[in-house]
């Protein structure tokens, strides 16, 4: 029988450039890996994301034990699996042989256009499953159990309400009678592959955090401040959590902006997680 794991309680990697071994204790919450630029800060969450890529079932399941000299232990030790979001923040264009995005849709041409289109589809599936929750409660006899089919979709209104504010400096606003994602700049209609990069990286990333539907499970971000305004810098880790308190977040960063609310303590240097390995030693 599968059993689900809240969170990732320790990451160790041995021989992180037949140099060091890591030991990482997580938080339930907020984890933040700091470092200068060359240090392992990608490298630890690569691997980290690795391991559970390789060892995968459909739906982002994954099994215990030891892989390529990692190994993650969940806050329940007989959990077999885990969910887990990746978003990584560089905007590259897609390359030729990106096939299966090049025949999605027309505009998709940079790795967050794409990241878009995939989560558009997971955004029409999660309005799907609240609006069946919201029938089933309102069918109810039970007047208290109808009253909590509008809490239901507050989280969506919430994201709605956060997306409108941070784009209001260029006129934009959520079209809100559509059910895929659109924009509106003045009387304009916008689609997300027309939005700048730091605009489509903010939508990609709360719009994860809101289909995740509060629901337990891991977000890896590699340096999410890219291209992101320094204000919204500051309030990237409070809106995650606004929309998916239940979400562990693990991020890699350079920027003080993104402790500056509140999170200093959720921060761990590198150098505080490696232990140099003695030469010959494997660790195994």
């Amino acid at each position: 029988m599968e059993k689900p794991a809240n969170y990732i309680r320790r990451i160790e990697i041995e021989n992180l450039w037949g140099r060091f071994h890591i030991e990482w204790d997580l938080r339930p919450d907020v984890n933040i890996l700091s470092g200068i630029n060359g240090v392992g800060k990608t490298t630890i969450l690569n691997r980290s994301v690795s391991y559970l890529e390789d060892l995968s079932f459909p739906g982002g399941k994954i099994t215990n034990g030891v892989r390529d000299g990692v190994r993650l232990f969940f806050d329940n030790p007989e959990a077999t699996f885990i969910s887990y979001d990746v978003i990584r923040s560089y905007d590259r264009p897609l390359v030729m042989g990106d096939f299966t995005a090049r025949m999605a849709d027309r505009n998709v041409k940079s790795e967050l256009d794409w990241q878009l289109y995939l989560l558009q589809r997971r955004y029409l599936d999660y309005q799907v499953n609240i609006g069946n929750r919201m029938i089933e409660l309102l069918a109810s006899d039970d007047e208290a159990v109808r009253n909590r089919a509008s809490v239901i979709s507050r989280s969506k209104r919430l994201f709605q309400d956060l997306i409108d504010e941070l784009f209001s400096y260029t006129r934009k606003r959520i079209d809100r009678k559509r059910n895929d994602i659109a924009f509106y700049q003045d009387d304009e209609l916008l689609f997300p592959h027309q939005l700048s990069s730091g605009e489509k990286q903010m939508l990609v990333i709360l719009l994860t955090a809101l289909v995740q539907d509060n629901k337990h499970g891991v977000l890896f971000m590699d340096e999410p401040e890219a291209s992101l305004h320094i204000e919204w810098q500051q309030k990237l880790i409070a809106m995650i959590r606004q929309l998916n308190p239940n979400v562990q977040i693990i991020l890699t960063t350079h920027s003080p902006a993104v402790i500056m609310e509140g999170w200093l303590d959720a921060v761990t240097e590198v150098s505080d997680i490696a232990t140099a390995l003695i030469p010959g030693q494997t660790n195994s």
